[in-house]
């Protein structure tokens, strides 16, 4: 009984790593493309108004 246990938490565990695996270079490469294709101003603009939530002093 304890082999069944342990054998089906060790394939739920794997299970669970490469769905978090698979989530991670999906959001990864995501946000690689979408910078990647993004114009420069658009870029400058979102890392301006980010500078300035964090209350950083940027001019």
């Amino acid at each position: 009984m304890s082999t069944t246990t342990a054998s089906t938490q060790t394939s739920a565990s794997a299970s669970e790593s490469t769905r978090a695996i698979v989530i991670a270079v999906l959001l990864g490469l995501g946000l690689v493309f979408m910078t990647g294709f993004a114009p420069a101003m658009a870029l400058h603009n979102a890392a301006h108004d980010f500078r300035h939530t964090q209350n950083f002093p940027c001019h």
